[in-house]
């Protein structure tokens, strides 16, 4: 049964695909076998795995129907349902469903379709479900453990039918009012989209349609590149910091109780990740995960150390992410 995982945060620039990218790589490391999908309309993620060459090709306008556009594009048209996807292999174990700036185009049918799908329209659950059909078809082409959904820092339709496919949905964040905003934005609208669906599911007319369940069940947040002097946050962020347990659970969870919980305490905070700083820049050139830099890609001395710990952080927030996001059955 095909297990998913969004990431999603209303505000932008707080690291969300990087982290995608690299939990998707260390998830293979490990022997999971990883589709990442790119929901995105920025397809940053995309980028992150491909060169422009690569990308030159995939997005040829002859060829552009193995992107996750190209797949839904004959729903979206009028001319056909979805399309059998393309997956492109990153490695053994990890595929990617390519993403594609032309998502910005199918804004307005996504919006429109949700209403009618109250109706009982059999069209507009041919489009609400169209992500999960697609993302469904590849996890079950590769026989996937696990499937990494990237989506934009937004609120619209595009992204509501991209998350209705997650089981769970995990919250990257940045300590600074932007991210504690976001949050306030993000969680109000995934129990109303969850209510909402949930609502839907029972009026679908046709009965042999895949549809998602809706269930993007919260699984916790990840603290995002925060400054480090003496192993302890630098002061501009603490207050920050001291702010996100409790808003987290007002928000996101709907518990109205206080928390006087650190961030350090807090079992809803799955990891706190530094800033690698010159590590990145480096995974870039090379077209890599940081946890895998060589000493051929110029990690070496000091940077040779930091990979070491860069492997151990994410192998310990990939193991919490697989803990977090396992249903009742998988236990």
């Amino acid at each position: 049964m095909m297990r998913s995982l969004a990431f999603f945060n209303n505000k932008g620039g707080v690291g969300k695909t990087t982290l995608v990218y690299h939990i998707a790589w260390m998830f293979a490391e490990l022997g999971k076998r990883v589709l990442a999908v790119d929901l995105d309309p920025q397809a940053n993620l995309t980028s992150m795995f491909l060169d422009d060459e690569r990308l030159e090709k995939l997005w040829d306008p002859d060829s552009a129907d193995k992107t996750m556009y190209g797949a839904i594009e004959p729903l979206l048209e009028g001319t056909g349902d979805i399309q059998p996807p393309y997956i492109e292999e990153a490695a053994d174990n990890l595929g990617v469903l390519i993403g594609d700036l032309r998502l910005y185009r199918a804004e307005n049918d996504f919006n429109s379709q949700w209403s009618l799908c109250s109706d009982g329209n059999p069209r507009a659950f041919r489009v609400e479900s169209a992500f999960y059909r697609v993302i469904l078809q590849a996890a079950e082409k590769r026989e996937v453990d696990l499937v990494l959904i990237d989506v934009g820092p937004n609120l619209g339709a595009i992204n509501r039918a991209a998350l209705i496919v997650a089981d769970s949905v995990a919250v990257p964040l940045a300590p600074d009012i932007y991210s504690l905003q976001g949050l306030r934005n993000l969680g109000p609208s995934l129990n109303t989209w969850r209510a909402e669906w949930k609502d839907r599911i029972p009026r679908n007319p046709t009965p042999d349609l895949p549809i998602p369940k809706g269930t993007m069940k919260p699984i916790g947040y990840v603290v995002m590149q925060h400054a480090v002097r003496l192993d302890r946050p630098v002061k501009a962020y603490e207050k920050w910091m001291a702010r996100i347990p409790e808003t987290y659970r007002k928000a996101v969870l709907e518990e109205t109780k206080d928390s006087a919980t650190s961030v350090e305490k807090d079992p809803h905070c799955l990891s706190m990740l530094k800033h690698y700083r010159s590590l990145m820049p480096m995974a870039m050139e090379a077209r890599k995960p940081m946890f895998l830099l060589k000493p051929a890609d110029g990690a070496i001395g000091a940077h040779a150390h930091a990979v070491t710990q860069c492997y151990k952080d994410f192998k310990k927030l990939a193991e919490q992410l697989a803990a977090a996001s396992k249903s009742p059955k998988d236990s």
